[in-house]
């Protein structure tokens, strides 16, 4: 485990990637399909501690919000190779942790490399134009074993949803997760 900590590539009001990629369920999901006021697109894996511990915040904020109003979408960006990773250990993490949105791989490292993500958990949140509003962590809980007391990321999404993402204090505040491993 790396522990890093995320960079900015896009900035605020960048569009996001196109992307055309498989989840767990075996269907293929395209950026173009998605209809939400709210998406929140995070690069995820199987093995970090980081995720592990965050991944139910994920599933209770996708609980929390209806389609319409908000989509979460898991990416997976490790080495397919890399011990714990790889797309039958995606189907097994997205049971083992009952996962309520799309669990996609980006075998190629392309979607990642586009959006600058460099770690996991790494979310990034766009509006209903697919523009990004907020690049940064999910909530302040930064160490695994850390209990999360301020609900950054869904603060955040409610502005969008509620038509106020310009009341987002910070479009970007740093995550902190294992590196994305990379395919040499």
């Amino acid at each position: 485990m790396v522990k890093t900590q995320s960079t900015q590539k896009l900035v605020s009001g960048s569009p996001a990637s196109n992307f055309s990629l498989k989840g767990v369920d075996n269907k293929l999901y395209t950026l173009s399909e998605i209809k939400s006021k709210s998406l929140l697109i995070v690069f995820i894996c199987n093995h970090c501690p980081y995720v592990k511990a965050r991944i139910s915040d994920l599933v209770s904020l996708q609980s929390k919000f209806d389609a319409s109003d908000l989509q979460i979408i898991g990416i997976n960006s490790n080495d397919p190779n890399y011990e714990g990773e790889g797309f039958d250990n995606m189907i097994s993490f997205a049971k083992e942790h009952s996962l309520n949105f799309p669990y996609l791989i980006d075998e190629t490292q392309r979607v990642a490399k586009e959006f600058g993500a460099v770690c996991t958990p790494d979310p990034f949140l766009f509006d209903e134009s697919k523009n990004l509003v907020f690049h940064g962590k999910i909530n302040d809980a930064l160490e695994p074993n850390a209990i999360p007391t301020i609900p950054t990321m869904e603060e955040n999404v409610r502005k969008v949803v509620e038509g106020k993402k310009n009341d987002i204090q910070k479009d970007f505040d740093p995550s902190i997760g294992c590196s994305i491993k990379w395919i040499n």
